[in-house]
């Protein structure tokens, strides 16, 4: 963002408290993005109060401490997020909640998938201060906000109906996908979820008739094409596909 802002700590800000100023959430692990984007916020709407977030449990704490909330500006890189399977959670626990997110990725498919999640926007997190301001008032007005590259006449056919069918996706089931994109066996994710084996195999088998693919390897590769940054690890391959 093109802003700069003072120092804040993770704590809900004392700002102004009059009636009818707009609520604000900012969830973003890094303090100067959170600093610039309430800079811009303040700068935009006057009397914002806007409480601070790092993690994906942060976030969930501030919104539950702010039920009034009009806009939770997310970043979906931010421990505890894995990518998209925290936007799904927080969909699905607060899903009258409009949410934009504000992300540093270029992948237009994961830009689409977000909104098929239902986010209200996707904001380039290196866009101007005005161009942020333009694209939060548009949400607030009840707009879906998306960059060019990610409007229908740019996307690809595939990446459209790959984002559709990612977004039937539950929050357990995106979780599970990351964990897969992550190279984890079943006893690993497993361990990490802390849900039975039996379970996550009862995910992946939903995961592959969703996607409509026949292997955790395809389905891997097709969360590969979803990410937000390009994953490194090795496509898992082996008895459990």
């Amino acid at each position: 963002m093109a802003v700069k802002g003072q120092g804040q700590d993770l704590i809900q800000e004392a700002g102004a408290q009059q009636a009818g100023a707009l609520a604000f959430v900012v969830a973003d692990d890094h303090p100067m993005v959170r600093d610039a984007l309430a800079a811009a916020l303040r700068g935009g709407f006057e009397g914002a109060r806007i409480a601070f977030a790092g993690t994906l449990t942060e976030t969930r704490t501030a919104i539950e401490a702010a039920p009034d909330t009009d806009l939770l500006v997310l970043d979906l890189d931010m421990p505890g997020m894995l990518g998209l399977a925290g936007l799904a959670a927080l969909r699905a626990a607060h899903p009258a909640l409009p949410i934009a997110i504000v992300s540093a990725s270029t992948n237009s498919a994961a830009m689409r998938q977000a909104i098929e999640m239902e986010a209200a926007g996707f904001i380039p997190k290196l866009a101007a201060a005005d161009k942020f301001l333009d694209a939060v008032r548009a949400i607030l007005s009840g707009a879906v906000y998306l960059p060019d590259e990610a409007r229908d006449e740019a996307l690809t056919l595939r990446d459209r109906d790959l984002a559709q069918r990612a977004a039937q996706l539950t929050p357990q089931q995106h979780r599970v996908l990351s964990l897969l994109a992550e190279g984890m066996a079943n006893k690993l994710i497993a361990y990490e979820m802390q849900i039975s084996e039996p379970t996550v195999k009862a995910h992946v088998t939903e995961i592959l008739r969703k996607l409509g693919v026949t292997s955790r390897t395809q389905a891997v590769i097709l969360a590969q094409r979803l990410a937000l940054e390009p994953v490194s690890k090795p496509v898992p391959m082996g008895s459990e596909d």
